[in-house]
């Protein structure tokens, strides 16, 4: 038996290790200088748009078939993490494209990929998707908003809520029921563009976080879409749903490192420069303790976001697990990362005149969408008891 060890394999390629380079240049020059205004004035950042768009950047994941630039997991989830590092909001760009289009696909006739994901690839549209309702959160089987074949077309009626982009989006992924007599199995999944009859996007949600990504309720009154815009068959949405998000957790973990990492290179710089007692607070033991603490958690994280995206794209038997693990730890990491960081700054971290506080209120959200960590961790021991 060969006793021979790669060195590389706990490295990333040459080519994730461009990535990180160019999206950490254009996140640093072209968003970051944006970011504090941004989440001042609760706008969307078109800035960030515009940039990633320009740089190839704003949705990776599409394959080339589709005009797209064909980045693997590993590649998107580092994107989402460089631009969450200084903007949490833009970093939802590159998250929320994929998001909205895994469903197609994964589940989509080779026609409908062909009418949307170009539009995506090219960054002319954006996508996003539409799964949760008031009352129907968590659990998502629970869904009023139907969906009535009529001729040759469908007919939606109900609201979603929650939707990230709403309003910005042209494409949205949306599921329905269409058989209500069979709960999840009765669900479907379709594709339907702001410009349908009978769609309409609501006011914006007043947000803790991630003020620059609009989120709203939108709005299905009667609205008519082609019958060729279902994604998959009859009755598969809710399957395609699910099996979305083992591709996605990931997504928010990147987001979420992005978030911590950020917070501790503010948080560090700062210590280096801050004077008290006729020392820098860098070298006082507590404080060295609760960056080594930050940093290694950041890293465990990191690690385990970076398996997870690999293992999806794979096809891994694990990949469910591996998906909610990364997403449940990689939030928890970032919430506890920017509260400490905020603490190390002291009174200064509590104001806007430093980005630990809005970093902090960012990383919230990252415990709460795409399943709450209550959840994930009913999803773990559910791969692990099955």
């Amino acid at each position: 038996m060969s006793t021979a060890i790669s060195t590389d394999l706990f490295t990333l390629t040459e080519d994730h290790r461009a990535v990180r380079e160019a999206i950490r240049d254009l996140a640093e020059h072209e968003i970051a200088p944006h970011a504090a205004d941004v989440d001042e004035r609760e706008r969307y950042p078109i800035e960030a748009q515009k940039a990633l768009t320009a740089a190839g950047f704003q949705a990776v994941h599409i394959p080339e078939e589709y005009e797209g630039a064909g980045a693997d997991a590993v590649a998107t989830v580092i994107v989402i993490e460089e631009v969450a590092r200084v903007c949490g909001s833009s970093s939802l760009i590159p998250a929320v494209n994929k998001l909205g289009s895994m469903p197609l696909l994964l589940s989509a006739s080779e026609e409908l990929k062909q009418q949307v994901l170009p539009s995506i690839a090219s960054g002319e549209a954006m996508i996003s998707y539409a799964l949760s309702e008031r009352e129907a959160g968590s659990d998502a089987a629970a869904m009023r908003t139907r969906a009535v074949r009529d001729g040759d077309d469908w007919v939606l009626n109900g609201t979603k809520c929650w939707i990230t982009n709403a309003g910005v989006s042209s494409w949205y992924t949306v599921m329905a029921v269409t058989d209500p007599d069979k709960r999840a199995k009765g669900i479907s999944a379709f594709v339907v563009h702001a410009d349908d009859p009978g769609f309409v996007v609501g006011s914006k949600e007043r947000k803790l976080g991630i003020k620059g990504s609009p989120t709203r309720e939108i709005h299905f009154e009667n609205c008519r879409i082609p019958g060729d815009r279902i994604v998959g068959e009859p009755g598969t949405g809710f399957a395609t749903a699910m099996a979305t998000l083992d591709h996605t957790r990931p997504t928010i973990g990147a987001q979420a490192i992005g978030l911590a990492q950020g917070a501790l290179d503010v948080a560090i710089g700062y210590i280096k420069e801050r004077r008290q007692f006729g020392r820098h607070l860098a070298e006082f033991q507590g404080l060295q303790f609760m960056v080594a603490d930050m940093a290694m958690q950041i890293d465990a994280a990191r690690t385990l976001v970076y398996q997870a995206a690999a293992a999806a794209e794979r096809g891994d038997a694990n990949k469910t697990y591996l998906s909610a693990a990364a997403k449940c730890l990689a939030s928890d990491v970032a919430m506890k990362v920017t509260v400490d960081a905020v603490q190390l700054l002291g009174g200064a971290g509590y104001t806007r005149d430093f980005p630990v506080e809005r970093m902090m209120r960012d990383a919230k959200i990252t415990q709460i969408y795409e399943g709450t960590n209550q959840v994930q961790r009913l999803v773990m021991a559910r791969a692990l008891l099955k």
